[in-house]
C-alpha cells in the first residue's frame, strides 16, 4: 500500500511538472501552483525529485522559498504579476471580435491577480 502510494505521488507531481511548463505557454494554466504541488507531492514520495525541484533555475529558489516560510520575493512577484498581465493582454488580442471569451479572460486575469497579491512577500 506505501508503494502505491509513493508511486501515485510522484505520478502527480510529474503530472504537475508538466502542467506547469504548459502553463508557461498558455495563460490559463497558472504555473505556480502546479509546481507546489509537485514540490509537495516529491517532498512526500521521493527526496531525488524534491532536491531536483528545488534546485531547477528559475523555479528553484522560488519553490524553496515558499517552503520554508510560505513567502515570495517582492521582486519575484512583480515578475510573475507581469508576466501574467502580458500572456493574458496577449491572448484577449488574439480573441478580437470573441468579446465573451475576452471577458472571461479579463475575469479569470482580475481573479488570478488578486490570489497573487494576496501571497505574503518576503
Amino acid at each position: 500500500m506505501q508503494q502505491i502510494k509513493r508511486y501515485l505521488l510522484i505520478s502527480v507531481g510529474f503530472t504537475s511538472v508538466l502542467l506547469g511548463i504548459i502553463g508557461v505557454f498558455l495563460p490559463l494554466l497558472p504555473t505556480t501552483p502546479f509546481f507546489i504541488l509537485a514540490l509537495s507531492c516529491f517532498a512526500r514520495s521521493s527526496t531525488h525529485f524534491h532536491q531536483k525541484l528545488l534546485t531547477t533555475p528559475y523555479i528553484g529558489q522560488l519553490l524553496a522559498d515558499w517552503e520554508t516560510d510560505k513567502k515570495i520575493d517582492k521582486q519575484r512577484k512583480k515578475q510573475i504579476m507581469l508576466l501574467v498581465i502580458g500572456s493574458f493582454t496577449f491572448s484577449i488580442f488574439i480573441l478580437t471580435g470573441r468579446i465573451y471569451l475576452q471577458l472571461m479572460l479579463i475575469s479569470t486575469l482580475f481573479i488570478l491577480l488578486f490570489f497573487i497579491q494576496r501571497i505574503d512577500e518576503k
